[in-house]
């Protein structure tokens, strides 16, 4: 493969203007840089894929497009002009839509209000709201966006929230479309059916821009990929002529294993067993319904499922955060659910390790630094206490260095505050103080939620190596990619409930996307 600068994409051979085209855009935040020269070309009616590490620069480069941020150096052609956009709706005013990883609607507003807020067309809403209801019943035809206009947001799949922002660009006139990781909370099914709506706007003439740390989606529906390195443009391809290799390549600077080797698990006897285990939230709202499972020594159980369903409640329990009914048995005796010995210190001395799936707000104080972090839930250890009043700070200083050490935490310095590592960086600090217990039985959550491809690598043998130890892991991910690449048994959960039990050898995601919106029998098989 052969890497070209901004410009790969080539202009027509009608010579027409480039739907976008960025030339030496740059952006600093004080001493960092964002951006820098940034030259970039997309063609008219084409899926453009822009990919990155994070911190690579990509948001920060929509956000100059949609005008959130006002570049520091740079010009912005728009089909083929000279555009000056200095707020969102200069971006709209010039063809632009956005539709972002968290949608901006009103929950308790229909979809007709919601896509005529902010361009009624005058003080009476009534005939705004008639000529909303035939425009969108056009575009729903048109596009595949099948959208209910009289239903409420907050009764809809996300799956179908997301059409309503995209009605919301193309009710505005959107002839460029950019999408922000637009899949991350889809189940297959729905990810498929967003391609075949990007895939009609294509059709049509509309230009869209996807951003997505997801290869597989990058090789599936793009036409031409750009890749970012440390706020650079580091290469423009066509995706035809490229693999996921060669992007991941050149996006981390080396090669990267983008699936990690493992051998058969050889399960041992059983860890976990969880017994008809139910959760209601403050609002008394069931949360779990009833889960059973079990995992055994040398075995990472996979759950699956679209993010809202009941994983996080599972992790919670377990890991001693939130309570429960039921009957959890570690190692062949009961945990408590309910009393003073159900919280995280009771199960970290039980043998359990704990990977929150919000790293930033139930697994470090990002104020306190690396080496304090990594003492969390653990400072009554014999061997970071001096006497029976102190802790021993140099001991756990110490400790923490090896651990950055082996788990390639980068700065290696331990006195920096959390909040000075990357995302990835932060991941690593966690893992090293969960994983160098030796638990018996080791929850993670989302384990690379946000993290860069290189250091997605790193985590997933690290995974591995623990179940080869023989230690039992629950692993709750929403990335099927890496369910299917880790796990040796899949369970689905939909609505609080596990839907199904799966074999990674001989399933597919299909039947696990069906069994993710809560379909199961012989049409799930």
């Amino acid at each position: 493969m052969k890497a070209t600068g901004g410009n790969a994409s080539g202009r027509q051979a009608t010579a027409a203007p480039f739907a976008i085209e960025l030339r030496g855009i740059s952006k600093a935040f004080g001493p960092v840089q964002a951006n820098k020269e940034i030259a970039i070309q997309v063609a008219k009616g084409s899926i453009h894929g822009i990919i990155g590490e994070n911190g690579a620069g990509k948001s920060t480069l929509m956000s100059i497009l949609y005008g959130f941020y006002k570049a520091d150096a740079g010009e912005i052609l728009i089909n083929g002009r000279p555009t000056v956009i200095p707020d969102s709706q200069a971006a709209i005013r010039a063809g632009i839509g956005m539709v972002f990883q968290h949608f901006k609607l009103v929950q308790n507003f229909t979809v007709l209000e919601n896509v005529i807020l902010g361009a009624e067309d005058g003080a009476l809403l009534r005939p705004s709201l008639a000529k909303a209801r035939k425009v969108l019943g056009e575009l729903a035809e048109e596009y595949e966006l099948d959208v209910d206009p009289d239903a409420v947001i907050e009764e809809l799949s996300v799956g179908h929230q997301q059409r309503v922002e995209i009605l919301k660009a193309l009710y505005r006139h959107a002839d460029i479309l950019i999408l922000d990781e637009p899949t991350g909370v889809l189940t297959p099914a729905e990810a498929d059916h967003l391609f075949r709506i990007l895939r009609n706007l294509k059709e049509q003439g509309k230009t869209v821009i996807l951003i997505t740390h997801k290869l597989r989606e990058i090789m599936e529906i793009t036409d031409t990929v750009s890749v970012m390195r440390r706020g650079e443009m580091t290469a423009t391809v066509r995706t035809a002529g490229t693999s996921p290799e060669e992007l991941a390549e050149l996006m981390v600077g080396r090669k990267v294993l983008l699936h990690v080797p493992k051998g058969e698990a050889r399960p041992g006897r059983t860890v976990l067993e969880v017994k008809d285990l139910r959760v209601r939230d403050d609002d008394g709202v069931e949360r779990l319904k009833g889960i059973s499972l079990s995992i055994r020594a040398g075995e990472i159980l996979g759950i699956a499922g679209v993010a809202g369903n009941g994983q996080s409640e599972l992790l919670q329990v377990l890991g001693g955060i939130a309570r429960g009914t039921g009957a959890v048995i570690l190692n062949g005796e009961s945990l408590d659910l309910t009393g003073k010995h159900s919280d995280g210190q009771s199960r970290r001395r039980r043998g359990i390790s704990h990977v929150p799936e919000d790293r930033q707000r139930l697994g470090m104080i990002m104020d306190f630094t690396a080496w304090e972090n990594m003492a969390f839930g653990y400072h009554n250890d014999p061997a970071y206490q001096k006497n029976a009043i102190l802790m021993d700070n140099d001991a756990i200083l110490t400790d923490a260095k090896g651990k950055m050490e082996r788990f390639d935490v980068r700065p290696p310095i331990p006195t920096l505050p959390a909040k000075s590592f990357s995302g990835g960086n932060q991941q690593k600090i966690i893992l090293a103080r969960e994983i160098e217990r030796n638990p018996d039985l080791l929850l993670v959550g989302q384990p690379t939620r946000g993290v860069d491809i290189g250091a997605i690598e790193f985590i997933h043998k690290r995974i591995v190596e623990l179940r080869d130890a023989g230690k039992a892991v629950l692993l709750v991910s929403v990335e099927l990619d890496e369910i299917m690449s880790l796990a040796d048994r899949i369970a689905v959960m939909f609505d609080g409930r596990i839907m199904g039990e799966r074999d990674p050898a001989t399933t597919n995601e299909r039947e696990l996307g069906l069994l993710m919106a809560g379909v199961t029998g012989d049409t799930a098989r």
